[in-house]
């Protein structure tokens, strides 16, 4: 029989930081355009979900100290790019800081919003601002979906991070 770990109080972030890590997660890129210059702003975000069908709802949270993310808000709205396998380089040049992360990233504005709609992703869900709330040294966007478009016959795997690495599905037998 397998017992679970023994409990511990985290005491430092990196604990904390690798004990999560066992969490695998999908990573996108949250993009909106700037409305004080018009230009394409955008972070890699690992911290995105689903939270309610009706009304539709998606959430998901930015550090506090991210330079990007007031330039999101004063936007009110979003696109949540869903980045597919083999992305990586994307993924990467979103979360530099201090540079164009649009330089040489080809994208169109999103029907509902404007919001950059990424070239090659997966897929994408454009949104509206619904509220921000305070979660410790992140804020919890949660966004009203307007528009959406999915992998309808597409057959990527999407861009999934797993113990501070990039990872591919596994395909695996059905249970007989």
């Amino acid at each position: 029989m397998h017992h679970p770990p023994t409990a511990v109080v985290p005491t430092d972030t990196g604990q904390f930081r690798a004990v999560l890590g066992h969490f695998g997660s999908g990573v996108t890129v949250i993009s909106a355009v700037d409305a004080a210059t018009g230009r394409p702003v955008g972070f890699t975000c690992q911290s995105f979900t689903s939270l309610s069908l009706d009304p539709p709802l998606v959430a998901f949270t930015v550090a506090r100290t991210s330079v990007t993310w007031p330039r999101i808000r004063s936007a009110g709205a979003f696109c949540v790019n869903v980045l597919a396998a083999g992305q990586e380089t994307l993924c990467r040049s979103f979360a530099r800081s201090g540079t164009d992360k649009f330089a040489g990233v080809e994208w169109r504005p999103a029907a509902g919003t404007g919001s950059p709609l990424l070239a090659g992703v997966l897929a994408w869900i454009d949104c509206r601002i619904e509220a921000v709330h305070p979660g410790g040294d992140h804020s919890i966007v949660i966004g009203r979906v307007q528009a959406l478009a999915g992998p309808a016959g597409d057959t990527r795997e999407p861009l999934l991070y797993y113990g501070s690495e990039f990872r591919r599905l596994a395909a695996t037998a059905p249970a007989p």
